[in-house]
Order: structure tokens, then C-alpha cells, then sequence
């Protein structure tokens, strides 16, 4: 795997641009400070309200995201680099399900292989020939990436669906100005406090053709029980727009209006935190209590715009994801300024033989797993782990995918033992409207807290930190 980079350059005497002023600051300041800091941030975040639940936890009980008090840096030319490529793969993966939902010509060309597209999970027939207005279908993308040298990002994975997190960004910046209001007043940090306005002006920028010059949004939540429902309550309160269950909604004429105090008022966007599955009764899960019936009938009609749209999970599957290379250059006819992981697709018998010989050394995901469950890092699992991962691969390969163990970057953060560094990675919001792409300059860091982990989620015991993208 080899020895991280840091980002820092904390390993040695000297110190990588954009970090001289927080590298003295740390070095000035006394640790009980960051201890009471530290305690400080807890403090409000356990008042601000902001938790999740962890799905299989028997206690069921909510949790608060550790969060790192000493900031992660970005200079400008590299958020330069880092904007492009993001705004060129969300281009090419909208082109893509635009395609693969009407002439299938990426397909046709023989650059992906059907039945990866209609055999996959979370393709929906039922987009196939739908028109969407601006042929936007991932509004918003939470695309992962991480570091391993000074010039090197590599995107980890898409996710196309419904990326949460970007409520943490914003309260990791709140809690930072609070608390270190002398480390911003010693540089220009690229606000992120927009994010609110861009994402409400991306989404009433792709609102149906028939909405009013002023389109009605509403966000749709699967309710309180759901591990991100804080994220969901506190977006609909930034964007100043109702957030709704799907008992709020109903369909009438092929047209969703939505309840309210002074009678039923239409809606024309919904951005919608509710998997696939439940949003409609009567086409997806006939069991669904939480969608609306005759959602689809009204999205047919074009009189509601969904965010994201339905169909995207496509685009997040793992083997997908290794043909974005190509992806890119068949739709934009450029060269990824984002490097992919290289990856093994293990359907392919060749491929699949190299990673069961090389199982020690690899990570091995499945390719519709998310939150870092199901997944194989081979060089911290012992013997047994391997050989029944080993005849997992083998019973069913189509289902995998592997990567080799990259070095992640590692960022300074204060731990029980003071301060280390501990593997990071980077999901940036990229917004696409109708009228143009916004991305706020920075993301949320996530950082594997446990010496030696590369797992950042917090599912698995990760926490995260404020990412400072330098204004100058």
C-alpha cells in the first residue's frame, strides 16, 4: 500500500502550501485548549440536534458524528482541478442515463454491456422513453474522492441517488467560525453558507415547463424514523420550502398538490430523500406506505420534476462506475480530468482470477453496496475472512468488484493520544440546473478515526471535519 501522503507534510520540517497558518496555530496552542474545543463543538452539535441512526444497531439508539476540530485545506488551484473534473463527470453521468433511458446508443456502441444496464437493480423500465425537462436526471451528486499524492485524486465512487451528508458541511463550518473565529480572520476561506440558495435555485431551475414562473418545492422525507431525517427537517428549513411525507401529498388530475392549512396547493418539484422503491404504490412496491399514489402517472405527465431522478441508482453501481472512463470520453469527447480507481470487474473470468489470487492485497465491494458494509480490505483481515470472501467471489462474481488498497491521504487530526494523522476523503455537492452547474468550494471531509483505517463512513466509526477551500 506504501506510506500516505500528507497533506499537511507533518512528516518532516517543512509544510505544504495553504497549511503555514494552521501548522503555527497548532504548534501555538496549548492542547488542553483543543481539549476544551473539542468538548466545546460536542457540546453544540448535541444542542444543534445533529445525529443519525445506525441501521442494525439493537439499541437502536441515535449518535453523534465525531467530528475533528482541526480543519482539512485545499488550495485554490487544486478546488480548480477538482470543480472542473466534478462538473465534467456529472455531465457525462447525466448523458448517460439521459441515454441509456432512450436510444441506448452508448450501448449499441459496445462500450458497456447490456445486460450490466437492464439487469441492474435500480434500473427502472419505467423511465425508458420519459422525456425529462433538460434531460437533468442527477440534480444533485455527492461524488467521493480521495488523495494520494500532491497532483493525484482519484474518484472512489458516484452517488447518484440521494447523497446525504451536506448538512454536516454546513454545521462543521458553523461550529468552526464559533469556535476559531482567529484562524478565519487570518485568511480568505471560500464560503460554503450558499449551498442553501444554490441547491433551491438548481432545483427551481429544472422545474416542469407547465410550473409557474415561481415553481413550488417541496422536500419529501420517508419520515422521522429515517437515519437521516435530521438532514432532511434541517435542508427544508434552509431552503424555506415544506417538508412533507407522502400522507402530505396527493395526485389529482395527473397533478401533485400537496396539503396545506389554506387548502391543497400544487407542487412542482419535489426533492425527494425516499428510495425508488416507495415513492409510488401503484407502479414500484405495492406495500409502500410512505410514498403517494399516482406520483409516476403525474411525473409521465411532466407536471411534477423529481430530484434526483427516478432510475438514477444505475449510475451508482460499482461496475458501472468502472466504465466512466469511457463514459466520458463517448459523451464529452474528452480525456477524465478525475482519475478512476483502477478496478477488476470480477464478472469477467480473467479479472476474477487475478483478485482471487491477489484476495490479501485488495478491497472488494459489492457492486450495489454503499456505507461500507459488504466489503472486503484484504490487508487487514485475517485468513479465514479471506477464504470466505474468497467463496463468495466464486458462488457470485457478477456481484463484486475490486480495487487495490490506495494509500489515502492522511490529514492532522486531534486524537485521545493528541495529534496524528488519519486517513481522509472528500465528498464535494455538485448541483446541475437547467441553467448551469454550481458547486460550493469545499465538501464534507470524512476521516477514518481509528489508527491505520481507511473506512471513513460514519456507519463504521468515522467522523468528519470542515474542509477549507482558500479564497486566494
Amino acid at each position: 500500500m506504501g506510506v500516505a501522503f500528507d497533506e499537511m507534510g507533518a512528516s518532516g520540517d517543512g509544510c505544504r502550501p495553504g497549511y503555514e497558518v494552521l501548522k503555527r496555530w497548532l504548534e501555538s496552542t496549548p492542547p488542553d485548549l483543543l481539549v476544551t474545543r473539542r468538548a466545546e463543538a460536542e457540546l453544540l452539535f448535541r444542542r444543534i440536534g445533529i445525529t443519525f441512526n445506525v441501521y442494525g444497531d439493537d439499541a437502536g439508539e441515535e449518535r453523534l458524528i465525531p467530528f475533528d476540530i482541526i480543519p482539512r485545506i485545499l488550495t485554490k488551484p487544486e478546488w480548480n482541478i477538482l470543480a472542473r473534473g466534478l462538473e465534467q463527470r456529472t455531465k457525462a453521468l447525466n448523458a448517460f442515463l439521459a441515454d441509456i433511458y432512450s436510444k441506448g446508443e452508448i450501448l449499441r456502441a459496445g462500450h458497456v454491456p447490456d445486460d450490466l444496464i437492464y439487469r441492474n437493480p435500480y434500473y427502472r423500465p419505467e423511465m425508458a422513453g420519459l422525456k425529462l425537462a433538460h434531460d437533468i436526471y442527477v440534480m444533485i451528486a455527492g461524488i467521493d474522492i480521495v488523495r494520494v499524492d500532491p497532483e493525484t485524486f482519484y474518484v472512489l465512487e458516484d452517488n447518484a441517488r440521494t447523497p446525504s451528508g451536506v448538512s454536516y458541511m454546513l454545521e462543521n463550518r458553523e461550529v468552526m467560525m464559533r469556535l476559531f473565529p482567529d484562524l478565519f480572520a487570518e485568511q480568505r476561506i471560500a464560503p460554503v453558507e450558499n449551498y442553501p440558495d444554490a441547491l433551491l435555485a438548481t432545483l427551481k431551475s429544472v422545474a416542469p415547463r407547465s410550473a409557474s414562473s415561481d415553481p413550488t418545492v417541496a422536500l419529501l422525507t420517508p419520515g422521522p424514523y429515517n437515519s437521516a431525517f435530521y438532514e432532511h427537517s434541517f435542508l427544508a428549513d434552509k431552503l424555506g420550502i415544506e417538508l412533507v411525507e407522502g400522507r402530505d401529498l396527493q395526485v389529482r388530475d395527473n397533478v401533485v398538490y400537496m396539503r396545506t392549512t389554506e387548502g391543497p396547493k400544487r407542487v412542482d418539484v419535489l426533492y425527494r430523500r425516499l428510495d425508488d422503491d416507495f415513492l409510488d404504490p401503484l407502479t414500484f412496491r405495492p406495500d409502500s406506505a410512505l410514498g403517494v399514489p399516482g406520483l409516476m402517472n403525474a411525473y409521465r405527465a411532466g407536471n411534477i420534476t423529481l430530484s434526483n431522478a427516478v432510475g438514477t441508482g444505475v449510475a451508482d453501481d460499482k461496475a458501472v462506475y468502472s466504465y466512466m472512463p469511457e463514459i466520458v470520453r463517448f459523451y464529452l469527447g474528452e480525456e477524465p480530468i478525475l482519475k478512476n480507481v483502477p478496478t477488476w470487474r470480477c464478472r469477467e473470468p480473467d479479472a476474477l482470477k487475478y483478485v482471487l489470487d491477489h484476495l490479501p492485497e485488495m478491497v472488494v465491494k459489492e457492486v450495489a453496496g454503499s456505507g461500507g458494509y459488504g466489503m472486503l480490505i484484504g490487508p487487514a483481515a485475517d485468513k479465514k475472512t479471506i477464504a470466505d470472501f474468497a467463496a463468495k467471489l466464486k458462488a457470485n462474481p457478477d456481484d463484486f468488484i475490486a480495487q487495490p488498497t490506495l494509500a489515502l491521504s492522511t490529514s492532522p487530526t486531534f486524537v485521545e493520544s493528541g495529534i496524528a494523522p488519519r486517513h481522509v476523503d472528500l465528498r464535494p455537492f455538485v448541483l446541475s440546473g437547467g441553467d448551469k452547474v454550481r458547486i460550493v468550494p469545499g465538501g464534507l471531509t470524512r476521516v477514518a478515526l481509528k489508527e491505520g483505517s481507511l473506512v471513513v463512513n460514519s456507519s463504521q466509526g468515522g467522523g468528519t471535519k470542515d474542509t477549507w477551500v482558500l479564497d486566494a
